[in-house]
């Protein structure tokens, strides 16, 4: 069976991208078009029967992804699947199963069965779980096995963490970091490679991930281990020279018709964001962009979503095609559903923003009817549009106005009020 990308270097329009063109008004040949560029990216593995179909990349709406997953300390299965259930309901186009304790197979086969988002995972996660071995007795062979464990269960992308090979490693013992490596998949790999004094296998054996990723249709998430965990450390030397080896990885992937989509930073400040996109379009061949914040400050624990939005929002209008979400419990603990919520809304105000700015067609329409039901004083019409109708709900309940067409805020003195008198 072909991948979604041999099949659009072949001329052929798939059903995956139809239902892209229709979700973008824009015509399927065109999503056919980028998607044999590489530009465009539709992760849809051939066993995961109960997705919809979205689109990633050059010219289409900004995506987010929810992460989830059991850990030691939070191995409930039950309340992560309602975490599965919220974020379904709140229209997230992708999950990543970050899973890495108990039973995770379990987890991984409800989530996949029942989601029409596209789901992720990162293998190097699940393997010291599943395999129930030390990190240096896994071998190369084992850690291949639970890639091709997670292809066959139906994940739609995984992050590989192929980029840190022995060269980029020497970059980093070169240059000092203030945070080393932060990446939970990047360090794992590091001391792997430390501890066995072996190349990473998943880059010396990067043939054998296409092959597996080939025969399923999987979107390889080229993961950037050395992302910078603070803004000290952003944009150094390690990160690019990681980047441009997952460029070197991206047309090796591309010439086996493996989808490709690379991860990027991180925490850096403000007026790094911009540079960092034009980069990885750059170093990786315009490859999608996913991007966790960027976090544009170091200080604000319990406010994470908000430093993440601001920084994601620079990056999606720059030209990053995929944000993941990040919570307020970042950094301190396993997201509760509330977190989870905050999260989600963060991460769609900046894809919002981010395609307001990039000029994706339909974004302004909807903040057109928001501001003509304002104007209009259409409270019903405003709670309808509004992004989180839950919450401007409650906070309109919360506090009555005496005037029905207004709020308590102004009362008489409503500017809308007043000029819908006059205009």
């Amino acid at each position: 069976m072909a991948t979604q990308m041999e099949a659009a270097k072949r001329g052929e329009i798939t059903e995956a991208m139809q239902a892209v063109a229709r979700k973008e008004n824009l015509p399927a040949e065109e999503i056919r078009a980028r998607v044999a560029r590489g530009t465009v990216v539709i992760p849809k593995n051939v066993h995961h029967h109960s997705i919809d179909p979205e689109g990633v990349g050059q010219g289409l709406k900004t995506k987010i992804n929810v992460n989830l997953g059991i850990s030691k300390d939070c191995a409930n299965i039950d309340s992560e699947l309602d975490k599965v259930r919220k974020a379904l309901e709140m229209k997230a186009e992708a999950i990543m199963d970050l899973s890495n304790y108990g039973k995770t197979a379990l987890f991984r086969e409800k989530l996949i069965e029942m989601s029409p988002a596209m789901i992720g995972t990162v293998p190097m996660y699940d393997a010291i779980g599943y395999l129930g071995k030390k990190l240096e007795a896994i071998t190369a062979k084992e850690f291949l096995a639970v890639v091709e464990k997670h292809a066959r269960d139906g994940v739609d992308f995984m992050t590989i963490h192929a980029g840190l090979n022995r060269r980029t490693v020497e970059h980093f013992k070169r240059n000092s970091r203030l945070t080393n490596i932060v990446s939970r998949g990047g360090s794992l790999l590091y001391a792997w490679m430390e501890l066995n004094h072996a190349e990473n296998p998943f880059y010396e054996y990067f043939d054998e991930v296409l092959n597996i990723c080939a025969e399923h249709d999987v979107t390889l998430s080229l993961g950037d281990a050395c992302r910078p965990g603070s803004i000290a450390d952003a944009t150094d030397a390690s990160q690019i020279e990681e980047l441009i080896v997952l460029g070197e990885l991206t047309q090796r992937a591309r010439d086996r018709n493996v989808q490709v989509m690379i991860e990027g930073p991180g925490h850096m400040t403000l007026n790094e964001i911009q540079a960092n996109v034009l980069l990885e379009k750059k170093l990786c061949h315009g490859a999608p962009f996913y991007v966790l914040g960027p976090l544009v400050t170091d200080v604000a624990p319990g406010y994470d979503h908000i430093t993440s939005a601001i920084g994601g929002a620079i990056a999606g209008a720059a030209g990053a095609d995929f944000l993941c979400y990040v919570t307020p419990a970042e950094h301190l603990r396993l997201p509760t559903l509330d977190d989870m919520r905050e999260g989600i809304i963060a991460a769609k105000i900046a894809a919002h923003a981010a395609d307001l700015a990039k000029g994706i067609p339909g974004a302004a329409e909807w903040d057109r009817a928001m501001s003509t039901a304002r104007q209009a004083l259409d409270w019903n019409k405003m709670f309808e549009l509004a992004m989180d109708r839950e919450k401007a709900e409650r906070y309109r309940q919360e506090s009555a106005p005496a005037l029905d067409d207004s709020c308590t805020m102004c009362g008489e003195m409503c500017s809308m009020r007043l000029m819908n008198k006059f205009v």
